[in-house]
């Protein structure tokens, strides 16, 4: 009887594990709700037209493309410029679905390395190039290398990196069609770190780490690689996505900028590391407000052109967007002006697109 009273007294008495338990919380399931009684605003639309830079084949019918161009529609987009990663068959039946919405979007095709081992890889891959190019594609991307070679496009080249000798004559194919080329060269620094409690970006780095793979070259080579590629072509117009990952310290790819004037950046994806920091993020778009264009890579659902909005249009404090980040950061607007908003929603896009 003693026994069973003691085992009764110790369940009556354990502490509960569940979600008012702050010891069973997992990291991944904390969801932190604001209750700083600070402005909101919900932008519905965009204070200008807006050519989106950075989107993929999301439509998978010709119903998702008419949903896509209502949401464009109700949301202040114009354009959406889909990176297809494709050159081949592939290319030619995106072409084929997106035919008659030539008016919303441009299509930009990939490299095809799968002779890059091979003598003739310039000329191969030249080859398809120019033949995307009279079948519609209007620039090349996305490119994408986090530290072990090319891959985005199929098949992959590990091992070449943009600044291979071999992707010269490729560039300056790219550059006599006038087609753009965007690239994205490694992922956000906290990848690369230790996965501990040191981390301050674990609960997304953890999902797109890094640090665990062998033979990659780190964040700082890869941004080596991207101005050795920049620099090797000054007549092809580079455009690195996701600001280059450098977020984490912006006047790395501000030097670039500085240097090359055939680079932009686009900020797709990288609005929950540039909201963290509003002061230092505003300054950024201010001095390099000429070179930085508007680019989601997040789907297409109205809720998130709208929160793009509201973080680049408005000066609310302290929120949250668990539906498109793991990060724990809370969010902030950057309030950015007029002039810089025109710059970076269209009128910086148009010139790279009117080549």
């Amino acid at each position: 009887m003693t026994r069973i009273y003691l085992l009764l007294i110790i369940i009556v008495y354990l502490p509960a594990r569940g979600q008012n338990n702050p010891e069973s919380i997992l990291l991944k399931n904390y969801r932190p709700v604001n209750i700083y009684q600070t402005s909101v605003t919900l932008p519905q639309k965009s204070s200008f037209a807006v050519i989106d830079m950075h989107t993929h084949p999301y439509a998978k019918s010709e119903e998702d493309l008419d949903k896509w161009i209502k949401i464009m529609g109700e949301t202040g987009l114009k354009k959406s410029i889909v990176m297809t990663y494709a050159h081949g068959t592939r290319f030619d039946s995106l072409v084929n679905a997106y035919a008659k919405y030539n008016e919303y979007f441009d299509l930009w095709c990939g490299i095809d390395y799968s002779r890059y081992e091979q003598p003739d890889f310039a000329e191969h891959a030249i080859r398809e190039l120019k033949r995307c190019f009279q079948n519609g594609a209007t620039g090349v991307g996305e490119l994408g290398d986090k530290g072990k070679g090319l891959f985005y496009c199929k098949p992959p080249a590990w091992g070449m990196h943009s600044d291979d000798p071999r992707m010269i004559p490729v560039f300056s194919a790219c550059a006599e069609l006038n087609m753009p080329v965007n690239i994205h060269v490694a992922d956000p620094k906290w990848m690369y770190e230790k996965m501990d409690e040191t981390n301050d970006g674990l609960m997304n780095a953890y999902k797109w780490r890094l640090d665990n793979q062998s033979d990659i070259k780190g964040h700082g080579d890869m941004i080596r690689i991207l101005e050795n590629t920049v620099k090797q072509n000054p007549n092809t117009t580079f455009i690195a996505c996701h600001l280059a990952n450098c977020t984490y310290d912006l006047s790395l790819i501000g030097r670039l900028l500085e240097n090359y004037p055939n680079l932009y950046i686009d900020i797709g994806a990288r609005y929950a590391e540039l909201a963290p920091i509003p002061r230092t993020a505003r300054n950024f778009f201010i001095t390099y407000q000429d070179r930085i264009v508007y680019g989601t890579d997040m789907g297409f659902d109205k809720s998130m052109y709208q929160l793009t909005f509201r973080i680049l249009e408005t000066s609310d404090e302290h929120f949250y967007d668990f539906d498109r980040s793991s990060y724990h950061w809370a969010l902030n607007g950057l309030d950015l002006s007029e002039e810089v908003l025109e710059k970076v929603y269209y009128k910086n896009a148009e010139k790279i697109i009117g080549r």
